[in-house]
């Protein structure tokens, strides 16, 4: 797990425990995709709710544009985070072993109004790193032409598939 970047993170993406680490690297593998710096932690919404305070809420003037946050089971670590920050947060929901990850996406996509939390699939982190990307690139032409450079690709590897199946 990676934590120091050598650039000025613009995503930060956090999680509960390290056990949550094997979903969420993909977050920061779309980012390190996109050339976007991001930065790792783990911070618990339970353990350590002091830490996530002062990171959610310091988080716009350290230069983080996106919260991407991962949980399982209760998953208030997203939703505290939302409540903390201006910054827009992802959350993703983990696989859990009781309720296979439908508990966390249920406690994530249930934020009371004013508390928004873009909510991804269980265990959706690339899509979450992939969001971030998108909501970076409005502002960021460069960061967009990549962006659209990427949905190009994919609508040929779709069309490449279609023409290969054989019925």
């Amino acid at each position: 797990m990676k934590t120091k970047p050598s650039i000025q993170p613009l995503v930060g993406v956090i999680m509960g425990s390290d056990s949550d680490w094997p979903t969420m690297k993909a977050s920061a593998d779309a980012c390190a995709e996109f050339g976007v710096p991001c930065e790792v932690r783990v911070i618990s919404a339970h353990r350590t709710p002091q830490d996530l305070s002062r990171y959610a809420s310091s988080a716009h003037k350290r230069g983080l544009c996106v919260i991407i946050a991962g949980a399982g089971g209760a998953a208030h670590l997203p939703g505290v985070a939302a409540a903390l920050t201006p910054l827009p947060v992802i959350g993703v929901p983990i696989e859990s072993k009781a309720l296979k990850g439908l508990d966390s996406l249920l406690s994530i996509v249930q934020m009371p109004s004013g508390i928004p939390v873009a909510t991804v699939a269980i265990g959706g982190a690339r899509n979450a790193g992939l969001l971030a990307i998108q909501i970076l690139a409005v502002n960021n032409p460069p960061l967009q032409r990549k962006v659209l450079q990427f949905k190009l690709r994919l609508a040929q590897e779709s069309r490449a598939k279609n023409r290969n199946l054989k019925p």
